[in-house]
């Protein structure tokens, strides 16, 4: 095995000193580039899309579960499969508690092609209780393209979609999929990829983190337990 080079305390700091310029510069350029993708326009979705889930039928707006956005997470489970993809399971055990996310007024929900009665026993033995849908029978999945086609056969890859809800309007503001997952899991990852952001006054562009009438991000958080709708 190859380990890394052993040094002085001095040559250790000076080092770490010299990686921490490059650590911060990665930072800013992170902060810039989520802040080019909080520009991004968005598109309406017209299309009627019906899911199941544990309240039975639902569709995109139900999914929102009364909140401003909605970030969905393309869990590979084919309809001929007996279970989940393992990838996408480590994915899922890395989502930390969702009352996070709903106090900047976000859901978080997977939704898989197999059929309801394939994802209960499999989320019953997985232990989660995040929300997570059956999109069996519609286009959802191949029109947010997470279903590519190889040698005329469906073939699916995972991503996350982001949507904006507007009463009963729904808008799709952003997806990225395979290697654009790398380090999402945690509730800032996934609320960089939102039009609304961290909700934070930092942010660019201005406006967007008094949106839902609370304090901005940071002066929000409680602990989950004492979190209020």
């Amino acid at each position: 095995m190859s380990l890394p080079e052993i040094v002085s305390r001095e040559q250790w700091r000076a080092a770490r000193e010299e990686l921490l310029a490059k650590e911060k510069a990665l930072t800013h350029a992170r902060d810039a580039l989520n802040a080019e993708r909080r520009r991004l326009p968005m598109l309406a979705v017209d299309k009627e899309y019906v899911f199941e889930g544990g309240d039975g039928k639902a569709t995109l707006p139900d999914l929102f579960e009364g909140r401003l956005q909605l970030v969905v997470y393309h869990f590979m489970f084919a309809p001929e499969w007996d279970a989940g993809c393992r990838s996408c399971s480590g994915f899922l055990d890395q989502i930390g508690h969702l009352a996070h996310l709903k106090a900047r007024g976000t859901t978080f929900a997977a939704v898989s092609r197999a059929p309801y009665t394939k994802i209960l026993p499999f989320k019953a033995r997985m232990g989660w209780t995040l929300p997570w849908y059956s999109s069996y029978g519609s286009d959802f999945n191949r029109d947010f393209d997470v279903i590519l086609e190889h040698e005329g056969e469906p073939v699916e890859r995972p991503g996350v979609s982001c949507f904006l809800r507007d009463g009963e309007r729904v808008f799709h503001t952003y997806s990225t999929y395979e290697r654009g997952l790398d380090g999402l899991g945690s509730t800032t990852s996934l609320l960089d990829l939102t039009a609304l952001g961290r909700q934070e006054e930092w942010e660019e562009p201005e406006g967007r983190a008094s949106v839902l009438g609370v304090p901005a991000g940071s002066e929000r958080i409680r602990y989950h337990d004492e979190y209020e709708e």
